[in-house]
This record gives C-alpha cells, sequence and structure tokens, in this order.
C-alpha cells in the first residue's frame, strides 16, 4: 500500500507503547503512522460530503487506549471528542490512563510516577520516558480534547446505546479481534462484525465514516453498508464504509 496522507516515515519514539503511553500486557500496539493514515482519509471522505467540522471518534473495540490516545496526541485539530469502549473492564483501566495523557493533569502524574522510576531504578529507559514528557509537554498543553471509557460489547446495541446519543459520532475507528492475540467475546457471535456494524448503527451521525481493521480473512459488510475505500497493510485490512 502506498500511504495517501501520512506520508513522511515521522519518528514517532516518543510516543511508543509503555514508554509515555502505558503498555497493557496482551494488548497490541497499534500502528501509529497507520492510525494517522486512516484518519485522514476518513476526514478526506467527510470532507467529500461536505462535512469539515471536528470529529467525535469512537473506537467500540478500544484495548489500551493506545490508538485513540496516539491519534488524539496527533490530529487533535480534527477532534472534538475520542470515546473508547470494550468488554474487558481491566484494559478500560489502561484506556482511560492513556486517555489521562491528553491532559496536562495526566501527564505530570505520569511524570510524577516516572521520577520516582528514576529515583528508584536508575534506568536509561525510565530517563528516556522522562525526556519524551518534556518534548510532548507543549503538545499536550495546547489539547482541547474531551475523552470518554464506557464498558460494552461491541457487538450489543443496547450497551452502546446507553452510553451514546443517536447520530452523535461522526467517525469510528475499530481494530476487530483477529484471533492471534485477542478473540471476539460477546452475546451476539454469530456474525461479530456485522453485528458490531448494527450496533453502530443508531449512534452514527449522518455522512459518518467507519473505519474497520481485520484480517484478511475477515470481510467487513454489511446490507446497509456501503464501502468508500479499502487498502491493506501488511496482514491487516482496512475497509472504510459509509451507511446507505
Amino acid at each position: 500500500m502506498t500511504y495517501q496522507y501520512a506520508v513522511e516515515r515521522a519518528d514517532y519514539a516518543d510516543l511508543a507503547s509503555g514508554k509515555v503511553f502505558y503498555n497493557q500486557a496482551g494488548q497490541p500496539a497499534f500502528p501509529i503512522r497507520l492510525t494517522s493514515e486512516i484518519f485522514q482519509r476518513c476526514a478526506a471522505i467527510r470532507a467529500q460530503h461536505g462535512e469539515y467540522a471536528k470529529a467525535v471518534v469512537y473506537d467500540p473495540c478500544c484495548g489500551s487506549g493506545y490508538l485513540l490516545s496516539t491519534l488524539g496526541y496527533l490530529h487533535a485539530e480534527g477532534i472534538q471528542r475520542l470515546i473508547g469502549s470494550d468488554i474487558a473492564p481491566e484494559v478500560l483501566r489502561t484506556a482511560a490512563l492513556n486517555l489521562s495523557l491528553l491532559t496536562m493533569t495526566g501527564l505530570e502524574q505520569r511524570r510524577n510516577a516516572i521520577v520516582q522510576m528514576v529515583e528508584q531504578y536508575g534506568k536509561e529507559s525510565h530517563r528516556d520516558a522522562l525526556a519524551a514528557i518534556e518534548r510532548m509537554t507543549p503538545r499536550i498543553r495546547d489539547l482541547q480534547i474531551e475523552t470518554t471509557t464506557f464498558l460494552a460489547d461491541a457487538t450489543d446495541p443496547a450497551a452502546i446505546k446507553a452510553t451514546l446519543t443517536p447520530a452523535s459520532v461522526q467517525i469510528v475507528i475499530a481494530d476487530v479481534p483477529y484471533g492471534l492475540h485477542s478473540m471476539w467475546q460477546g452475546a451476539h457471535l454469530g456474525d461479530p462484525l456485522a453485528s458490531m456494524l448494527t450496533a453502530l448503527q443508531a449512534v452514527l451521525a449522518p455522512k459518518a465514516v467507519v473505519a474497520i481493521c481485520t484480517d484478511k480473512a475477515q470481510k467487513a459488510q454489511h446490507p446497509d453498508f456501503r464501502r468508500v475505500d479499502q487498502f491493506q497493510m501488511g496482514k491487516r485490512r482496512i475497509t472504510l464504509l459509509m451507511s446507505l
């Protein structure tokens, strides 16, 4: 695949999972450059349909929140609110911590914790993390993004509608379970991808764009959605959909 928007091979070392952003055991770190490319493709499609306002971005399979957090850091100017949900409460705690790093309060708490690690262990990796925080601080100081996390089965319409208001989400980005490091869970598992798309319908704004990341064996399709873009990156297939 040729990148259309994230064309520069930027240095994302400061944003590496486990450095400043929190790492959750068993949760893969979604590639940052790919996150940027997906968001910018979604934004471009919205613009083609006359939608230019900042987007509410929702990840119904957010895991540790790493995808959303790095997205917010890179593209805050185009984002009003970041929302993440997951079926596993233990990963949601990490997601909330990661999203808190988009605020000065959360970043300062992380800095204080790493200072203690430096004093206790004296590791070079902790000093590197402190240096990364210093470089990130000017950017974080200017960010104004609302963030929300909540517990929900991504395939359950009632669970999603219990927290999100109708027609409130402009962009969905979901890295769904592939079966390698994660498996689908929940009550609506006949066709989990189709069930998730059904569950999302009520909360999607008009002209919303849904980006689904799967392996090549899964197909993101639904009779009430049309495909507007698709590309592959390594083992991942990214499909962009809009409601009919």
